[in-house]
């Protein structure tokens, strides 16, 4: 398939934009080739429109999931019409509820460990680690360390924005007066965060899909754990000599988590052995033992409101009243934190998938594997797309990926987890972790203070795959694990 330039650029940006392609495939059946139709040129459009209003939320306030979740409607509107014109009614309808029982498996899974995290938090577990942290009268120097292996080390279990979003507080706590330490401290623990979340099924939203479609096992994610560690390292040494020396003043802040805090932990613990027991040992969706392990949550919240006694609690931080709050003497419901979960984050990936599920159903995404892990081949189109991560989102890309999917090798679906993983890391806007902070440490840690650190981040990029390829050597000639 010969390909000119133009065409090549424009599907190169497709799989790209593309974000949940790889919940897209079709479930086989007679298909319409519709990339040189007007509906196929309609769509490309409608989405690229919507994905850039995605883009500049941060500008228009407009929420990520409202232009995407118009798009997806609409896309597949124009392929259910041309169908029908073609006697093929339900052709569409297929493909439509084959997509949306994948978003379902992994907005039911995301769900869960988002109703966790919120569960902790409220519990005052992060607000009790930060606390512990500022008073602790570390310099700059050992935060910067310290918040960097605490980012890489907790991204596996929890995800990496909320990781990101919990150091950058404490870098703030401590060094708000010191601009130069705080850009630089933001930019380790996002290049930390993301390395972290790069070697974990848990630690970030690619390697959850890749660990739901079967791809790879469990524990072979965890092979990445020395390129993942280098990713990290390699910027992190080189970015110290920059960080000041002195010591700020120390915080007297003290926090006490509140009552069962240590006991939601452990039973968020069991709710990863019992989705990943599930998936080896049963063959069973993930999201089915996320699923059990919330009930293990929703029975201790029972618990929780029905020994709990206002008079107690009050009497108890009454000993410190700076440390009373309203939580104290409210019991447990576990419906509020399900209720503060992120659900643009969710009903955006609902339309993303959608979307790029339709663009997959016209035919794009059949030309772009052709170009990228044909033409190109694996390697060279595996690390274009940690590139490609650093520009939009490691999100769409590891979607487009899965659609195509492609036929590679053990080590080549790791390569591609650790690329999508770590590449946003070389731009601020290349990850969810780094538009928060950019948020969170508003005219501090920004695109270009990120910027001029691209370079570095880059080194740490080629040489955590190079490191792969000498420690993993032996997957590239393993089939995948189904």
């Amino acid at each position: 398939m010969k390909i000119n330039l133009a065409k090549l650029l424009a599907l190169i940006a497709l799989t790209a934009l593309f974000p949940s392609a790889a919940f897209a495939s079709t479930t086989g059946g007679e298909q319409i080739d519709l990339t040189q139709h007007y509906v196929g040129f309609a769509s490309l459009v409608l989405f690229v429109v919507a994905y850039g209003f995605v883009m500049a939320e941060e500008y228009t306030q407009l929420r990520k999931s409202k232009p995407v979740l118009l798009a997806a409607g609409a896309i597949w509107a124009m392929i259910a019409y041309v169908y029908a014109s073609h006697d093929m009614p339900h052709a569409a309808e297929v493909a439509v509820r084959h997509n949306v029982l994948e978003f379902a498996e992994l907005f039911l899974f995301l769900l869960v460990a988002m109703t966790y995290i919120n569960a902790m938090d409220e519990r005052l577990v992060f607000d009790s680690l930060r606390a512990w942290l500022v008073r602790s009268g570390f310099s700059y120097r050992q935060l910067f360390w310290l918040t960097g292996v605490l980012a890489f080390f907790i991204s596996p279990v929890a995800d990496n924005l909320t990781t990101a979003l919990l150091m950058c507080a404490v870098v703030l706590a401590v060094g708000r007066d010191n601009v130069h330490f705080v850009s630089i401290a933001c930019i380790n623990i996002v290049v930390a965060a993301n390395a972290g979340g790069a070697f974990s099924p848990f630690g970030d939203i690619t390697t959850l899909m890749v660990w739901q479609k079967g791809i790879l096992n469990f524990w072979t994610f965890f092979l990445l754990f020395v390129p993942s560690l280098v990713n990290w390292l390699v910027p992190a040494l080189i970015m110290s000599f920059e960080v000041p020396g002195e010591r700020p003043a120390a915080s007297c802040e003290i926090v006490v988590m509140k009552r069962g805090a240590k006991r939601v932990i452990l039973l968020f613990l069991c709710t990863i052995a019992t989705a990943v027991s599930f998936h080896n040992y049963l063959h069973l969706p993930p999201m089915l033992g996320m699923m059990t392990g919330l009930a293990y949550l929703k029975i201790f919240g029972y618990y929780l409101k029905k020994t709990f006694d206002a008079e107690v609690a009050l009497k108890r931080r009454k000993t410190d009243f700076n440390q009373l709050q309203l939580g104290d003497i409210v019991p447990f419901d576990i419906f509020k934190n399900v209720a503060r979960a992120e659900w643009d984050t969710l009903m955006f990936f609902y339309g993303v998938i959608l979307c790029v599920g339709g663009l997959g159903f016209i035919g794009y995404l059949a030309l772009t594997s052709q170009v990228m892990y044909v033409d190109w081949g694996a390697t060279a189109a595996n690390i274009m797309v940690g590139i490609l991560s650093a520009i939009v989102d490691n999100i769409p890309v590891m979607f487009a990926v899965l659609t195509m999917h492609p036929d590679m090798s053990a080590g080549q679906w790791l390569l591609v987890t650790l690329t999508a993983g770590v590449g946003g890391s070389m731009l601020s806007i290349g990850s969810a972790a780094g538009v928060a902070l950019m948020g969170q440490a508003r005219g501090m840690y920004t695109f270009f203070s990120h910027l001029r650190w691209t370079p570095i981040i880059a080194l740490g990029y080629f040489t955590s795959i190079l490191v792969h390829f000498l420690v993993n050597g032996a997957q590239f000639a393993l089939p995948v694990v189904r």
